[in-house]
């Protein structure tokens, strides 16, 4: 997405959780770092979960911004996050489909539905 009015885009992506690190994984996940926090929010994330079934994480997250790939450098720059990612990475396996240089692997979507209008 490129500069302009802020919009939301949604995003989904998986990867693999190599089994032997499944318990440390959600142990630091259950009390993420607050500078990981805030950098995930200045850089426009909401509603960010990641789920677990099977040795895949399944992440889904809201982007609120105008420039998705600047936010992105801007999250992959910060010291706190590069320590942190420098953990959770050697837990993680790309999908066998996963593309050259690709970490977690995004997912089409293919329906969403918000709701009824409101009345």
């Amino acid at each position: 997405m490129s500069q302009g009015e802020p919009s939301l885009q949604r995003y989904a992506q998986v990867i693999q959780l190599r089994a032997k690190d499944e318990a440390e994984y959600i142990r630091y996940h259950a009390d993420v770092w607050p500078g990981v926090l805030e950098r995930i929010a200045d850089c426009g994330i909401r509603n960010y979960s990641i789920f677990l079934r099977n040795g895949v994480l399944f992440a889904y997250f809201e982007y609120h911004g105008t420039d998705f790939e600047a936010d992105m450098r801007k999250m992959a720059a910060d010291p706190e996050t590069q320590r942190w990612w420098k953990i959770m990475d050697p837990m993680q396996a790309q999908m066998p489909d996963a593309l050259p240089g690709e970490k977690w692997s995004p997912l089409r979507e293919v329906f969403h539905f918000d709701g009824p209008p409101e009345k």
